[in-house]
């Protein structure tokens, strides 16, 4: 079983996807190897400096990522560069984990997949769609707190997201993490473990 999951930030979606490795499940982490792929010396600093130019490489020679962002929300078509250049590689290094999570005896992989309603590819990839959701003034709450962002950056964020009516028009399941405890979020995820044969 391949399970993808996603959800908005600050949904809770890393809690979710701890919880299922807790569970036995192979996780793979896309948006690490990602952020992997863009750190000092990552396959994709080379493409990208001679896509976008050396200044959106940091001093410590990752990618600068404040000057992407910034970039990308101003200009649509740069997101598409960006994502030409570091899909593939997500790709090829998830293939890989997967091979070492089967090898290892998991029965369910779960992609944990910030961008999976927004690609289009992903869909495609996985047998069930897992969504984490909660109110958007929940999401706003939850990443102030744990960051330095103020609301109208946690805004913005999430205003780049996917929709919160297009995730959950793409779920097979929902789990609405809005005002559970620890241990009614862990019941949620169990069951749905084991519908995942876990």
């Amino acid at each position: 079983m391949r399970v993808g999951l996603t959800g908005g930030i600050g949904s809770g979606k890393s809690t979710v996807l701890e919880m299922l490795r807790q569970l036995g499940a192979g996780v793979i982490d896309a948006d690490a190897i990602s952020r992997a792929t863009t750190a000092c010396g990552g396959a994709a600093i080379g493409p990208i400096a001679q896509r976008f130019g050396a200044d959106f490489i940091a001093a410590d020679g990752s990618l600068d990522r404040e000057r992407m962002r910034a970039h990308v929300y101003a200009n649509p078509q740069a997101r598409q560069e960006l994502e030409a250049v570091i899909h593939p590689l997500v790709g090829a290094e998830s293939a890989r984990q997967v091979e070492q999570a089967l090898a290892q005896g998991a029965r369910c992989i779960v992609f944990d997949v910030p961008l999976l309603v927004e690609s289009g590819r992903w869909r495609r990839q996985v047998d069930r769609v897992l969504v984490v959701d909660c109110l958007p003034a929940t999401q706003i709450a939850r990443v102030v707190a744990r960051s330095a962002l103020a609301p109208e950056q946690v805004q913005a964020i999430m205003a780049a997201q996917a929709p919160r009516a297009l995730r959950l028009q793409a779920a097979d399941a929902v789990i609405f993490n809005d005002g559970l405890s620890l241990q009614q979020l862990q019941a949620q995820v169990q069951w749905l473990a084991h519908s995942f044969g876990l």
